[in-house]
């Protein structure tokens, strides 16, 4: 199967692959930019847009998007990264161009109503709420706080009470007119899909979208540190970080694998170490996130508060013994479980179409499945070692939530 691609003479491109043997379709609008190209006072920003948009066009209200999409079966969603924001449907072959219409409508006409912003706002504040009652979600905030404090990448998505205060629909229509342009944006489709009629659709709904080069973001300066929010709870959430490569590194694939080697399942050296071998946790993980100038690799455990200090003694041991003995046992498998992630996301229709998207914003064009296979079977146990060694030259970063996480954290690494 092999993609094609259509720019328009504004920049705006199309993308599809007509995948045989299946009756639905899967559609996405990616657009380049996120929370990171928020200012300060505008965290929160990217994501209340994206919220914003299903209250309500200049010919659908809010009712009407709901009930227009699930008549025919179908689902339209969307979500906000830090790099990027996208809207996404999924429906029977014969109702795409109504998914694209209804995307194009989103996006090409919002009506940005104060008493709808006031209401959802109150939606977004509820959300804030329930992620700091999870601590699991809390501990990676914080994390992210430390590994880029003071920046754009390192505010929450979500944004805070006080910076969601001041947006109003001025920030929502100057955020459209700023980010919403042609050079910024990919659509992309996967499934039973005429690609000649996507771009004809495409044509007439986002070919008259002002002409713009692609939205640009402060630089990522990693810095590190450690932070601890006590609470009351029966669990410690520990999270400790290293700098990784960014998703266009030489070295990405290699920390992809020492990650997986690491923490990605019950085989790894982690979740035998930490839950197997010692029983200090139940849940243990580990993973390499990049952005598109830096990554993380993370750990997180959850542990009795008693044993949190030992816990998080004993994973910096696994995580230098990994970078020292990585076996060629352990790679293997890790490619296994790589691959097999890789090509089950992308059986589906809306994988597809998200790497479609995704791929172009990231790399400027789609990269085969075939050409990341190769990449992860090229890597070698010395490679990975490596790379694990490099992350861990870097200034560490760490996070806790839980009973005396404060003075967990300021010892944590003494």
């Amino acid at each position: 199967m092999i993609p094609e691609i259509t720019t328009l003479p504004n920049g705006f491109t199309i993308a599809s692959l007509a995948m045989p043997g299946v009756e639905t379709a899967a559609v996405g609008l990616n657009a380049n930019v996120g929370a990171r190209h928020e200012t300060a006072e505008q965290n929160g920003l990217a994501h209340l847009f994206e919220h914003m948009l299903f209250k309500g066009t200049a010919s659908r209200t809010a009712r009407r998007i709901a009930e227009e999409i699930e008549d025919v079966g179908g689902s339209l969603n969307a979500w906000t990264s830090r790099d990027m924001t996208v809207f996404h449907g999924r429906t029977l072959a014969a109702d795409l161009p109504l998914a694209v219409d209804m995307i194009a409508d989103l996006v090409n006409a919002p009506r940005f109503d104060a008493d709808d912003l006031e209401r959802e706002k109150a939606v977004v504040l509820s959300e804030i709420g329930e992620a700091f009652d999870t601590p699991d979600d809390l501990v990676f905030d914080l994390l992210q706080d430390r590994c880029y404090p003071e920046q754009a990448i390192g505010r929450p998505i979500l944004g805070t009470p006080a910076s969601l205060e001041s947006l109003d629909c001025a920030s929502l229509s100057h955020w459209r007119s700023s980010h919403y342009r042609a050079g910024n944006l990919v659509l992309a489709a996967a499934g039973r899909v005429d690609h000649d009629r996507l771009v004809r659709q495409a044509e007439a709904l986002f070919g008259s979208i002002a002409v713009s080069t692609p939205s640009a973001s402060e630089a990522s300066r990693w810095v590190g540190g450690s932070i601890g929010e006590a609470r009351k709870s029966e669990q410690m959430h520990l999270t400790l970080a290293y700098e990784g490569p960014h998703s266009r590194a030489p070295d990405y694939y290699a920390a992809q694998l020492f990650a997986t080697a690491l923490g990605g399942g019950m085989s790894s050296r982690l979740f035998q170490e930490l839950r197997e071998e010692r029983g200090l946790a139940y849940s243990v993980s580990a993973s390499h996130s990049p952005h598109s100038d830096s990554g993380i690799l993370s750990l997180y455990a959850a542990t009795r508060p008693k044993d949190a200090a030992t816990a998080l003694a004993l994973a910096r041991d696994v995580l230098a013994q990994t970078a020292a003995t990585l076996s060629e046992a352990e790679l293997r498998r890790a490619k296994a479980q790589l691959k097999a992630g890789l090509l089950m996301a992308l059986e589906g229709c809306s994988g597809q179409s998200d790497w479609l998207g995704r791929s172009l914003l990231v790399f400027d064009r789609v990269v085969p499945a075939a050409e990341m296979i190769a990449e992860i079977d090229a890597a070698t146990v010395e490679s990975v070692r490596a790379a694990g060694a490099a992350m861990l030259t870097t200034a560490p970063a760490f996070a806790a939530v839980g009973p005396k996480a404060d003075a967990l954290s300021a010892r944590a690494f003494a």
